[in-house]
């Protein structure tokens, strides 16, 4: 069993909802990945990240989408790209990971609690 998570550490995770604007062949990425770049709304506004998520998507597949990312990591080199962000998903080792998604009138920005 996992080691129980207090409500305060939990808290101290910023989820947030943001629309996918672009996606690019990240082609000097070990693994098969994807640059996703997300708007978070006005008060973020755009960050870049990288996700293996090639098994599932097609880059059109994902443009768009709202989804739920992780916003206070520190950046991360990844290769010749800086991360900004953790994009959330489902590790789905058959299909490929699938991001997690909330509908379209959600405003971008909005936290996850």
């Amino acid at each position: 069993m996992e080691t129980p998570l207090d409500w305060g550490t939990f808290m101290q995770v910023d989820m947030r909802v943001g629309k996918i604007i672009r996606v690019e062949v990240f082609k000097e990425a070990r693994n098969p990945s994807y640059v996703i770049t997300v708007d978070f709304g006005p008060d973020l506004g755009m960050k870049k990240t990288s996700a293996q998520v090639t098994q599932r998507y097609e880059t059109d597949a994902l443009l768009g989408k709202n989804v739920v990312a992780v916003v206070n990591f520190p950046p991360k080199q990844i290769g010749p790209m800086m991360s900004e962000f953790l994009l959330l998903g489902a590790m789905d080792t058959t299909h490929g990971t699938a991001v997690l998604e909330v509908p379209s009138d959600i405003p971008l920005g909005t936290r996850i609690g």
